[in-house]
């Protein structure tokens, strides 16, 4: 009986104080959601879309909620619908659904403790990329926060310890994050190439972590923030043209740059992605490489309810063979050797008509194919290296 009271006073004086009454306990209920869909032309391959041209499957619907049982813990999630093209089908999943443990908070520091589905700390945009109403652009930047694999990229099952110090220049940040990766279909194709016989699954948990500096009225962010991870797949026995028993060991790190001021914002991260594939067979050698990519952008608000972009990112599946042409070698020449990069320039206007609705236009050229998920885009004997993106978005918020 002793224990059990110890135990009892040990988490009231760790969340705060014992729990308030029902009534009190609702009020801090918060309901949000949006709605978001876009028109899409693409004059060559295929961008959340079953087919090259004119498109209309990419929506995305949401719903989430918070609430404060105690002074010291916030329970919130997220569940979305997603349609794009032949990678997500718009069957609802949980985007985020968490417990937040405030362990320390004093006007200089505080700590905490997050337990559930937790999204990554990974470079500026990852933490809100699931709202549409909180990124510039329809799209981020592919060569940095890759659509193909968004979930994996997106969310981690497993706990995160997190920290804040308010210096005289600024605030420090840390995050560490340990888990297992959200691992869908999407991510098979884009790491073996296609959807083979079998399961791909964690080979071992996750750990994501971040170090942030930002300067005080948030005018100066930078930031190092990184992944590490592993896939292994298990085949199906019964089944024949898959592959063996391997691994995939993957690294990915983001330098991250921000300066705000009052109407615009120049952001560029670098990102740099080693990778091992081992195991697979002779069907998919052992290889390792390194992926990269970086991009500079710029918006500008000629008026408080208008922003303007322009924004312009490379990408490359192997930073060793940025041109391609050692993989089109290898081929044989029957793959081409922009399927190995990708170069592209975009502009973009967004209009915030009021609280609740946005809408925005992007045009992008393209050089190159590597942002392309391969599920959509499975015989890259069909991609074209130049070609352009046009994108209408209307986003609704309540």
């Amino acid at each position: 009986m002793g224990s059990r009271r110890f135990v009892a006073a040990l988490l009231i004086n760790l969340l705060g104080v014992a729990p308030a009454s029902a009534q009190s306990v609702w009020d801090s209920l918060q309901v949000h959601g949006f709605a978001a869909t876009a028109a899409l032309n693409t004059t060559a391959n295929r961008w959340f879309a079953r087919r090259s041209g004119a498109s209309f499957e990419f929506t995305e619907i949401g719903l989430n909620a918070s609430l404060r049982p105690l002074p010291r813990l916030l329970l919130a999630g997220q569940v979305l619908g997603r349609r794009a093209g032949g990678m997500y089908d718009g069957t609802p999943a949980i985007d985020f659904a968490l417990a937040d443990i405030t362990l320390f908070s004093s006007p200089r520091q505080r700590a905490g403790l997050r337990l559930g589905r937790i999204k990554n700390p990974l470079g500026l945009y990852n933490e809100t990329r699931d709202v549409p109403f909180t990124h510039p652009g329809i799209f981020l930047p592919q060569v940095v926060y890759f659509d193909k694999v968004r979930n994996l990229v997106l969310s981690t099952d497993g706990a995160m310890l997190y920290s804040e110090t308010t210096t005289d220049l600024g605030t420090l940040s840390l995050n560490v994050l340990g888990g297992r990766a959200v691992i869908d279909t999407n991510v098979e194709w884009t790491y073996l190439g296609r959807d083979y016989p079998g399961r791909l699954k964690s080979d071992r948990n996750s750990w994501i972590a971040g170090l942030w500096f930002t300067s005080h009225a948030e005018r100066l962010r930078l930031g190092l923030s990184g992944a590490s991870t592993g896939f292994k797949f298990a085949p199906d026995r019964y089944a024949t043209g898959t592959l063996d028993p391997g691994t995939t060991d993957v690294l990915y790190w983001i330098l991250s740059a921000q300066y705000s001021a009052e109407n615009w914002t120049l952001s560029s991260e670098y990102a740099r992605e080693p990778m091992h594939w081992h195991g697979y067979g002779p069907s998919l050698p052992d290889r390792k490489m390194v992926t990269e990519g970086y991009y500079v952008q710029g918006t500008w608000r000629p008026r408080p309810a208008f922003e303007l972009l322009l924004s312009y990112q490379e990408g490359y599946a192997n930073r060793a063979d940025r041109n391609g042409r050692a993989f089109a070698a290898a081929s044989g020449g029957l793959i081409a050797a922009s399927t190995n990069f990708s170069r592209i320039l975009t502009a973009g206007i967004s209009w915030d008509i009021n609280q609740h609705w946005m809408v925005r236009a992007e045009y992008q050229h393209h050089q190159g194919t590597f942002v392309l998920s391969p599920r959509e885009n499975p015989d890259p004997n069909r991609l074209a290296e130049h070609w352009d993106l046009v994108g209408l978005q209307a986003v609704f918020q309540f």
